[in-house]
């Protein structure tokens, strides 16, 4: 099972964990959760008006094996207005645009996008069950 949470942080309410909101999957071969602002696709949604954050931003997949990696997926801008950032313990990683990664089962850490131009960022808590 990999559980999510998620957080949309301005600087206007930094520190608040109100409109936390929750999604979660088992580890079954295929599993997919999203996050972006498109709301018909995405399990968890930022704001329509935060463009930082492409339609669908981020895709957890589940693997053969059950094990869960987690995808900045490319939008439509051939350079994207955010960055991503894995935190896994005390590592932190940056996450290439397109990039793709593995998430330690087992294990749980946040990703977290992060707005060039102002003092925004949507927060994604992760554990993935072993």
């Amino acid at each position: 099972m990999l559980e999510l949470t998620m957080a949309a942080v301005s600087a206007a309410d930094a520190g608040a964990t109100a409109g936390m909101l929750m999604a979660d999957a088992p580890s079954d071969p295929g599993a997919v959760l999203r996050v972006g602002r498109d709301k018909s696709v995405c399990r968890l949604s930022t704001p329509d008006d935060w463009l930082f954050v492409s339609r669908v931003h981020l895709e957890f997949l589940c693997g053969p094996d059950g094990t869960w990696q987690v995808t900045w997926l490319r939008g439509s801008q051939p350079d994207p207005s955010s960055e991503v950032r894995l935190t896994v313990g005390q590592h932190v990683q940056p996450l290439g645009y397109g990039g793709t990664v593995p998430l330690p089962r087992g294990g749980s850490g946040e990703i977290v996008i992060v707005d060039r131009t102002a003092p925004r960022s949507v927060n994604v808590g992760f554990y993935h069950e072993s």
